[in-house]
């Protein structure tokens, strides 16, 4: 996000991508084959999306590295740096057309943490946040302008689908005033359990628990997924910004107070049942096209 606010970016890079439904018509096998690097951009110019899936022939990767056909990622001299190439879709009303979009992303996390937590009961789903906080520039080889400001970075990776793990949950992270980076991980799972990670990374990178913050719903959008976000007794949480609205993922801006302390969270909500459906899948290839050479 940059330093007004006004801008931001999410860069995903997929193996055997989870909202892939031609991994999944697939039988979830070979996930080299279902490869992405999904790039979306806000600003005020207009947001732009680009998730092409490819093959495994447009993949490259070692350790330091992910290449997926004409974009990529290097981990390089303790930084994060990402060179991407993609066609945006349409985005009526803003964008009728699809549109290219290029340039550099450099990220550089103030601290690498060790911490990897379950999300599941049994193990099968993991999360690694990586750099809770970080530097980040943007450039672009286009008419946009571009920008610094502040970012994150981390990992999830798990043995089975979404769907079959969990029927919802809520994510959020944002910064207090100090450097303290804060992360919510609500999740309800499909053995009915339900758990809420709420933890601190002060700006040495020290873990902290918070303590499990009250939560209510939040306003549902244009298709209805349920979304809820956490806050103090006495403060009500309020969404500035709706970034995504699809049929069963959420992502927008929310503005709350947490521990005494105001704070603007970057917040995604899941509906795993909505995912499920096999209709909500049909419509994914309509935002996420696949080339296969």
């Amino acid at each position: 996000m940059s330093e007004d606010g006004k801008r931001g970016f999410s860069i995903i890079a997929f193996v055997g991508s989870v909202f892939s439904p031609y991994y999944h018509w697939a039988g979830r096998r070979d996930p080299e084959n279902h490869v992405c690097i999904n790039v979306a951009l806000y600003q005020p110019e207009g947001n732009r999306w680009a998730m092409t899936e490819r093959s495994r022939m447009a993949l490259h990767r070692d350790r330091n590295s992910f290449t997926v056909g004409p974009s990529s990622m290097r981990w390089h001299s303790g930084r994060l740096e990402v060179e991407f190439d993609e066609i945006a879709l349409p985005r009526p009303p803003a964008q009728w057309l699809p549109k290219r979009i290029r340039g550099r992303i450099t990220l550089k996390p103030h601290f690498v943490t060790g911490s990897v937590f379950d999300i599941d009961a049994t193990g099968n789903h993991r999360w690694w946040p990586i750099a809770p906080s970080a530097d980040a520039s943007v450039e672009f080889d286009h008419d946009m302008p571009g920008w610094q400001g502040h970012g994150y970075l981390d990992c999830n990776w798990g043995t089975e689908s979404l769907d079959r793990g969990f029927t919802r949950w809520d994510w959020a992270r944002g910064a207090f005033d100090d450097g303290t980076s804060v992360i919510l991980y609500d999740s309800h799972r499909r053995d009915g359990s339900r758990d809420c990670l709420s933890i601190l990374f002060d700006p040495a990178g020290h873990l902290m628990q918070l303590e499990e913050p009250q939560c209510s719903p939040l306003k549902r959008g244009f298709w209805g997924v349920e979304r809820h976000a956490h806050h103090d007794s006495d403060c009500e949480p309020k969404s500035l910004e709706i970034l995504e609205d699809g049929p069963f993922y959420m992502r927008s801006v929310v503005s709350t107070r947490l521990s005494g302390q105001p704070v603007k969270l970057m917040h995604e909500s899941l509906s795993g049942d909505r995912f499920a459906n096999p209709l909500v899948k049909a419509m994914l290839p309509f935002r996420m096209p696949r080339r296969a050479r």
